[in-house]
C-alpha cells in the first residue's frame, strides 16, 4: 500500500515538472548541451553577452506574454521598434537630450499600442488583421523617412548615449554587469509581480480563459484588451531606445525585423499558452533566453545565419505542438 503511494506521489510530481515547469526543464538541458557545444559558454562574459543580446527582444515578450495570455496576439512590435528608434534619433540630434528621446519612445510606442488596443477592442477588429495593418503603416512610414537609410546618432550624442547599451556597473574584479542586462531583470521581476499578485493580472488571465465569464463576474473586458496592447507599445517604445543605443544607426529597411517572430517564439517556449489564459512571466524570461542561447549554439556549429527565420518557426511550431500535447494529457 505504501509502495503505491509513493509510486503515485512520484508520478504526479513527474507530471507537474512536464507539466507545469517545463521551461526550467528545457531551460538546464539546453544549458548543458551549450556547454557541450561551447566550452567557454558558462563564462561571465559570454554570459552577459548573451543577456544584452536577449534585452532588447526580451522586453518586448514581456508585453507580448501579457497580450497572448489575454488571448489576443500583436505582430506589429518589430515595426513599432523600428519607427520608434528611427524618429528617435531623430529626436535625440534635435534636442540633445537623452531623456527627451527616452520620452518620446515611451509616448510614440504608447500611441501606438493605444490605436492597436482600440481597433481590437472597440473596432470589434481581429488582433491579427489589426496589428498587421499596423506593421504595415509603421514600416512603410520609417521606410519612407529614411528612404531606406540609416538614421545615424550625430557624433555630438554618439558617447553619451552609447553608454546606455554599452556601459555596465563593475561588481567584482572581472565582472561587470551590462546596463541591459539589468533593465532586463528588473523589469522581468515588476512584470512577475503585476502578473501574479495584481488585479490587472488575475484580470488578465480571467479574459484569456472566457471572454464572456470574465465580463459576466464584472471584469471591464474592452479596458483589458486596450491596457495589454498599451503596455506592450510602451515596452516597444523602450526596446526601441535601447535598440538605437546598441546600434547607433538605425536601418529603416531592416531595424525589428522578425521581432515578432523571436517574440512570440520567446513567449511559446516559455510555457505561456497560445490559446490565452495560462503563462509566467519567468517562463517568458527564461524562454527569451533559450532562444538567444539556441542562437548561440548555432554560430558555434557555423549553422547559416539565413535559416534563424526558420529556426524560429519551427521553435514555435513545437512549443505549440507540446502546448497541445499537455493541454489533452490534463
Amino acid at each position: 500500500m505504501i509502495n503505491t503511494i509513493q509510486k503515485s506521489s512520484f508520478k504526479d510530481i513527474l507530471k507537474k515538472l512536464f507539466t507545469e515547469y517545463s521551461y526550467w526543464l528545457s531551460f538546464v538541458m539546453l544549458l548543458i548541451l551549450a556547454t557541450a557545444v561551447n566550452t567557454n559558454f558558462l563564462r561571465w562574459s559570454n554570459i552577459s553577452n548573451i543577456f544584452v543580446q536577449t534585452a532588447t527582444t526580451g522586453i518586448i515578450a514581456l508585453g507580448m506574454s501579457m497580450v497572448i495570455s489575454a488571448g489576443l496576439i500583436d505582430i506589429s512590435v518589430g515595426a513599432q521598434v523600428a519607427i520608434i528608434s528611427g524618429l528617435g534619433i531623430v529626436v535625440l540630434n534635435r534636442t540633445d537630450s537623452i531623456l527627451i528621446m527616452l520620452l518620446f519612445a515611451l509616448g510614440f510606442g504608447l500611441l501606438i499600442g493605444i490605436c492597436n488596443g482600440l481597433m481590437v477592442a472597440k473596432g470589434n477588429m481581429p488582433p491579427m488583421i489589426a496589428t498587421l495593418a499596423m506593421q504595415s503603416i509603421c514600416r512603410s512610414l520609417i521606410n519612407h523617412l529614411g528612404q531606406g537609410g540609416p538614421f545615424t546618432v550625430s557624433d555630438a550624442n554618439f558617447a553619451t548615449f552609447r553608454k546606455i547599451a554599452a556601459g555596465s556597473i563593475q561588481l567584482t574584479q572581472g565582472i561587470r554587469i551590462p546596463y541591459p542586462m539589468i533593465m532586463f531583470i528588473v523589469l522581468s521581476i515588476l512584470f512577475g509581480i503585476i502578473m501574479r499578485q495584481t488585479k490587472l493580472g488575475k484580470h488578465i488571465y480571467a479574459v484569456g480563459s472566457n471572454t464572456v465569464s470574465a465580463r459576466l463576474a464584472g471584469v471591464n473586458v474592452n479596458r483589458i484588451k486596450i491596457l495589454v496592447f498599451a503596455i506592450t507599445g510602451l515596452l516597444c517604445g523602450f526596446s526601441g531606445w535601447l535598440y538605437a543605443s546598441r546600434v547607433m544607426a538605425v536601418a529603416a529597411a531592416s531595424a525589428g525585423n522578425a521581432y515578432e517572430m523571436e517574440v512570440i517564439a520567446a513567449v511559446a517556449i516559455g510555457g505561456t499558452s497560445m490559446n490565452g489564459g495560462r503563462g509566467k512571466i519567468i517562463g517568458t524570461f527564461l524562454g527569451a533566453l533559450m532562444f538567444k542561447i539556441i542562437n548561440n549554439i548555432l554560430v558555434m556549429a557555423n549553422f547559416p545565419t539565413f535559416l534563424n527565420g526558420a529556426i524560429s518557426g519551427a521553435i514555435i511550431i513545437v512549443a505549440v505542438l507540446l502546448q497541445n500535447i499537455q493541454n489533452k494529457s490534463k
